[in-house]
């Protein structure tokens, strides 16, 4: 008995670890947006660029979520809109154009 406990418990433990918590990557990402633009790594229109993406993620979630269930064709959207946006974000913070 106390093994199948633990066993259930180590389960549900893992699933919710391997979860995705999309809101939390967004927030992630507008804070790095936030402190490359404050660093002077971003112009004013790369950073533009970012915080509309940022918005269409965030309304592509909130789409999504309206029924409570993202099914795996959702999950993969939003999380290849948020890659591109990180990479977008690299791409930008390196870039060697003088301003």
């Amino acid at each position: 008995m106390k093994l199948l406990f633990a066993s259930l418990i180590t389960i549900l433990a893992a699933h919710s670890a391997h979860s995705q918590n999309f809101k939390a990557e967004l927030r992630k990402l507008n804070g790095q947006i936030e402190a490359a633009y404050k660093n002077h790594k971003l112009t004013s229109n790369e950073y533009a660029k970012l915080k509309k993406e940022r918005n269409a993620i965030g309304l592509t979630i909130d789409k999504a979520m309206a029924d409570d269930i993202l099914t795996p064709d959702e999950k993969n959207k939003i999380h290849s809109k948020i890659v591109r946006s990180r990479k977008r974000l690299s791409k930008y913070k390196t870039n060697r154009e003088i301003y």
